[in-house]
């Protein structure tokens, strides 16, 4: 693992939600790259799910393990990868139609400014710096995004929200989050007081809701949030 994320993982740590012959289903943790990165070379959530999958089912070679969508290095949650090229392509569909329902949750360091609302924004990535900025009308090169909040939970120091994205931008709910005045615990991309030690933020993927792209039966999962002392608080306050 590169400096920031001080720790090591390996296929016997991952924590699979679902699985059958056609999908694998994680909770990632967070400091875990979805797909490999080259110029990091660090281990990825793609690397580690092939090999659980060799050695689960004695496989010779590499196993196949298609990335139906990814969520930030810093973020947890729910990952849904693809066991076949068929259902790799269903998922990759049902994304592109929003067909799939994705519930995030998201610890920030103040309230929000009503107990549930909807954000409607325009953002526009800066590749050079990795960031996108949020913009309350269309600006040249920014794209519509829009999400769905309700406050969840509180305590002294911290609120607990649950997200609706429906749309699918570069650091979305971290930038909207932030830019209705409520940057998300540890992110000091976008405002935090200051990093979790472990460069970890406080969004997690917690649920997802789609129709199986073979079987045509409802999946929903959820994902436990990770065992840290403010996710456990939060919690035990619903």
């Amino acid at each position: 693992m590169s400096d920031k994320y001080h720790f090591e993982i390996s296929y016997k740590d991952l924590k699979v939600l679902f699985e059958d012959n056609h999908l694998i289903i994680i909770n990632k943790p967070s400091g875990v790259l979805v797909q490999p990165d080259k110029q990091k070379g660090d281990t990825s959530l793609e690397d580690l799910t092939k090999e659980y999958v060799r050695v689960k089912y004695n496989k010779p070679g590499e196993a196949f393990i298609g990335v139906c969508h990814r969520i930030d290095r810093p973020v947890s949650g729910i990952v849904v990868l693809a066991r076949t090229s068929k259902a790799l392509a269903r998922v990759n569909e049902m994304f592109q139609k929003k067909e799939i329902k994705k519930t995030y949750w998201a610890v920030v360091q103040s309230p929000p400014p009503s107990k549930e609302g909807k954000l409607i924004n325009w953002l526009k990535k800066d590749e050079r710096h990795n960031i996108s900025k949020a913009y309350s009308t269309e600006v040249k090169g920014s794209l519509r995004c829009e999400l769905d909040y309700k406050w969840l939970a509180s305590s002294d120091n911290y609120y607990l929200l649950e997200v609706n994205p429906h749309t699918g931008r570069h650091h979305q709910i971290r930038v909207q989050l932030s830019n209705m005045g409520c940057p998300i615990k540890g992110d000091v991309k976008y405002g935090a007081r200051r990093g979790n030690r472990d460069g970890s933020i406080h969004l997690h993927a917690r649920k997802i809701e789609f129709m199986h792209p073979v079987k045509k039966e409802l999946i929903s999962i959820t994902a436990p949030v990770p065992e840290e002392v403010v996710w456990q608080a939060m919690g035990a306050n619903l």
